[in-house]
């Protein structure tokens, strides 16, 4: 199937749109970064930015959290390594939040 041919309008607001989402993405990221919000906090999250962000990006981007400890978090929970918050249960969604606080 080929792509519907754009006009340089669409383009330019597809390409507007895209970098938006980036951007929110990354401020997102750089919070749970710098411990500003938790886990719990972007689990709860009801945005789109946030729904379609991959888990382990979010995971990688707590402090501590390599691929390496996100890789072995989402094994332990059961979570496909593709998983994007949007598409966690809430058992899963527990079980992240357990792993992380330890509790």
């Amino acid at each position: 199937m080929a792509l519907p041919t754009l006009t340089p309008e669409q383009r330019a607001e597809a390409l507007e749109k895209a970098q938006q989402a980036r951007r929110e993405r990354s401020e997102l990221l750089a919070a749970v970064k710098s411990s500003t919000i938790t886990l719990a906090d972007v689990l709860k999250r009801e945005d789109q930015i946030t729904k379609k962000t991959k888990v382990t990006q979010i995971l990688k981007a707590i402090p501590g959290y390599g691929p390496a400890k996100a890789a072995a978090l989402m094994e332990q929970a059961g979570i496909d390594i593709n998983r994007r918050v949007g598409g966690l249960g809430e058992q899963q969604r527990r079980k992240l939040l357990e792993a992380i606080t330890g509790s």
